[in-house]
């Protein structure tokens, strides 16, 4: 069953959302050649509680970071190490907070000093993907029109929408129902109601959508060793316009 929020659900989730805003701006100017991956996280994780709150992610069945940091052909869930950032990587970073039991969850990914052609316009149609389907979050649309928007924006551009992984429902769960693919057909799958909250969430691989997972059990990558990105937002739904929980001013839009 999808919950719809109360009122009092809806209010904690911004106050969680808007520190994960915060974090994120304190992260994005320290994205540069030279910094670790485990600095990243330590920063996050400061930040975080600094603000209230606490990091969702660490301990989350196990994993060991506040962060979750994949850098270049990992699509998600990089664990935070001492791998130093290069000219030319691009990092996406997911993060999650919780404020009293309520989550917020988001990710975003960066250029690392001067990148690839192939790389920025990978990066801008994940963007772009996120946005549409996060457009498509209004009552009465069904929970595939949002990945159907996602994956046509994608693969009209050539590039392919990551099936292992999906976007998801969030509350007093980081994780809930409904399941969101970044793909299939519209109309179909549960009508959205105003007071519903998701994570939508594109993975988007420059080459095949097909996924491998490294030896430590997390750390998902491209099969062919292509580049990927991924981008994402809590998301309200509202009677009218979907609202953007976790909204942030990003600085460096390529």
């Amino acid at each position: 069953m999808v919950a719809v929020k109360s009122d009092r659900e809806i209010d904690l989730m911004r106050r969680a959302g808007r520190m994960l805003g915060q974090v994120f701006e304190s992260l994005e100017p320290r994205i540069k050649v030279g910094i670790s991956t485990k600095e990243l996280d330590t920063i996050a994780e400061v930040v975080i509680r600094s603000l209230g709150g606490k990091p969702a992610f660490l301990d989350y069945k196990g994993f060991p970071g506040s962060i979750c940091a994949s850098i270049n052909e990992v699509i998600v869930h990089g664990i935070p190490g001492d791998r130093v950032l290069i000219d030319g990587d691009i990092i996406g970073l997911d993060i999650g907070v919780e404020f009293q039991g309520y989550y917020s969850d988001a990710a975003a990914t960066f250029a690392v000093g001067n990148i690839s052609d192939t790389a920025g316009r990978l990066m801008k149609v994940t963007e772009a993907s996120l946005y549409l389907g996060i457009d498509k979050a209004r009552p009465g649309n069904r929970i595939s029109d949002i990945g159907h928007a996602i994956q046509t924006c994608v693969e009209d551009e050539n590039f392919s929408v990551v099936r292992a992984f999906v976007g998801h429902g969030i509350g007093s769960s980081v994780h809930e129902e409904p399941e969101i693919p970044n793909f299939g057909p519209p109309n179909a799958g549960i009508k959205l109601e105003a007071g519903m909250t998701l994570a939508i969430e594109p993975m988007v691989n420059e080459g095949t959508h097909l996924v491998s997972i490294l030896e430590d059990g997390w750390t998902a990558v491209t099969r062919d060793g292509g580049l990927s990105a991924h981008f994402e937002h809590t998301v309200l739904v509202t009677k009218k316009e979907p609202e953007i929980l976790t909204k942030w001013q990003k600085k460096n839009r390529l």
